[in-house]
């Protein structure tokens, strides 16, 4: 503050305004601070207007009214920030970018809740910043982007292009598609089985009509009965009860004719 006699320095331009006498009497002509350099005559306050970035630096304030004393000042300009830009890089995966324009200490984050994810800033001034992030599908809502220097601050959320892309209707068509290939792969076994089954029956079958009665009496030769007439020097029998009853029981069998010979030779023996 100069309320009677002082100077305005600053940074290595030196004296920038002088007041003398209640009066400012000189301003530097420079371009940065022409026409927006004031000073108050009341107050005794310097006031710089229409602030730009290459305004900022160490200003230095000397009064001479009593004595001299000196105060120094940091001042520091800062843009206000522009609303950052959300894009979507992948569909599938829901993979998006968030830009801003770079400026003096600015910084931009994503943010799940009230989780800082991950952060960037660079010292150029004349970049983008952009920072990439993959989304997860079931929060999605929860995220958003920040750029913020010390005196703005802007977001912006993810944008409904990735929302519409939602990856768990690619999971759904996956678990389809392998459904698919399941019952597929469970038909053809099914369908090799039966065919197996199909060969073991005809080929058992074909071991059984091998190994059947029929078969095996097919492999039987029968020889031929002939009888013999007895010898003229042989009386036919006659007589004999059991020979006699044999046209009258057809259904003797061989066996029945031999024994009845056998007992008609015996006869014979015992008479002799």
């Amino acid at each position: 503050m100069v309320l009677k006699s002082g100077n305005l320095l600053y940074g290595d331009l030196g004296n920038i305004a002088h007041v003398y006498l209640g009066q400012q009497t000189y301003t530097n002509l420079e371009k940065r601070f022409k026409n927006r350099l004031h000073w108050n005559n009341v107050t005794g306050f310097f006031t710089l207007t229409d602030l730009q970035i290459d305004n900022s630096g160490v200003y230095t304030v000397e009064n001479t009214d009593e004595g001299k004393t000196t105060h120094t000042f940091q001042l520091t300009v800062y843009y206000v920030l522009s609303k950052p830009q959300v894009t979507v890089h992948d569909n599938i995966s829901c993979s998006v970018v968030c830009s801003v324009e770079n400026g003096r200490d600015v910084t931009l984050s994503w943010y799940k809740g009230g989780e800082i994810l991950n952060q960037t800033s660079s010292p150029d001034h004349n970049i983008t910043l952009s920072l990439p992030l993959k989304v997860d599908e079931q929060n999605r809502d929860s995220y958003r982007c920040e750029a913020a220097n010390p005196v703005s601050k802007e977001t912006a959320v993810v944008p409904q292009s990735c929302i519409e892309s939602d990856p768990s209707t690619v999971k759904d068509g996956d678990e389809r598609t392998q459904g698919c290939l399941i019952i597929a792969v469970i038909c053809v076994l099914v369908a090799s089985g039966l065919v197996g089954l199909a060969i073991y029956l005809k080929r058992r079958n074909g071991h059984s009509h091998a190994d059947s009665p029929e078969r095996k009496q097919d492999d039987v030769q029968y020889a031929e009965i002939t009888h013999i007439k007895p010898a003229e020097n042989q009386e036919e029998r006659t007589g004999i009860q059991g020979l006699e009853s044999l046209r009258d029981h057809p259904n003797l069998t061989v066996y029945d004719t031999l024994q009845l010979h056998r007992m008609a030779a015996s006869e014979d023996v015992d008479t002799a």
